[in-house]
């Protein structure tokens, strides 16, 4: 019998080789689907690692793992274990996709981050100044159905128009034969978004870009397929749902972590839960 944040043994199946290998040497780790669970506590609580429940063992060995599976890429590698499952499946859509980015704000404790976090980390931590205080932005990209493709993090004043580029390229979908994918037919995404150089972009890569154009610019705007699709427009409002469903845990709607390296693992886990939640159960 698993609590209301812990994952099931249905769920555990999917992920366990490559959350929990076999250990051939060494000392016996700590249970692996206990650490699990007990990250997805902090996630969905959004309370301090000291106040973790002693039944997920001692907060400071949850905490190092997190760590561990933070640096060594366990947490992208069981995401895209289930995308590959949502893809086989049928239930993700590689034709039309929605970007957006929703600002998060960050706590007092959030600051202080100094040089930590080696070279892959930003110099600013993806902290910034925005009409909101304090804040961090998450880019995303999903599918028609509200599943979470991929995701960069900025500081909080960046525009949206600057990551569009660098967020699409990161796409990296795995399927069961051939190469990953990396593109889709459609890209939706409101007004903030248009500009000219993200228009060629899309016409470079072969993407028909669903962008409505600001009022002030009357003149034809460059892009593959001119024919603006207001019905598909209107499907946008997916991606701000999945933003919702990502806020619903506490971790991602207030940003507690000093590094960037660690909010995005924890967004990344967000999209672990929420890929979770897909019907499996009629193949495991």
């Amino acid at each position: 019998m698993t609590g209301r944040d812990e994952i099931s043994d249905s769920q555990w199946q999917l992920i366990e080789d490559i959350v929990s290998p076999a250990q051939s040497m060494g000392r016996p780790r700590k249970d692996d689907r206990q650490m699990l669970n007990g990250i997805f506590w902090a996630l969905c609580s959004g309370a301090k690692w000291r106040d973790l429940p002693e039944r997920y063992g001692p907060w400071s060995t949850v905490y190092a793992r997190f760590r561990q599976w933070r640096d060594d890429g366990t947490f992208e590698a069981v995401l895209s274990r289930l995308q590959l499952r949502l893809r086989e499946d049928g239930l993700m859509d590689l034709e039309t996709w929605m970007i957006d980015s929703t600002a998060v704000r960050a706590i007092r404790a959030s600051a202080g981050g100094g040089k930590k976090g080696g070279s892959e980390e930003p110099l600013d931590h993806a902290l910034g100044r925005s009409r909101g205080g304090i804040t961090t932005k998450i880019h995303l990209i999903c599918d028609r159905f509200g599943w979470p493709i991929d995701f960069t993090l900025s500081a909080g004043q960046e525009s949206d128009t600057r990551y569009f580029m660098p967020t699409l390229e990161k796409v990296h979908l795995p399927g069961s034969r051939g190469r990953p994918r990396k593109r889709c037919r459609y890209i939706v995404a409101d007004k903030g978004y248009d500009s000219d150089e993200l228009r060629r972009y899309c016409d470079r890569v072969r993407i028909k870009p669903i962008i409505a154009q600001r009022k002030m610019k009357r003149k034809p705007r460059p892009g593959l397929l001119r024919g603006f699709d207001k019905p598909m427009y209107r499907q946008r409002n997916i991606v701000e749902r999945s933003f919702s469903w990502l806020k619903e845990f506490r971790r991602i709607a207030t940003r507690y972590e000093k590094l960037a390296r660690s909010f995005y693992a924890m967004v990344c886990v967000a999209c672990i839960r929420r890929c979770l939640r897909a019907d499996f159960s009629y193949r495991t």
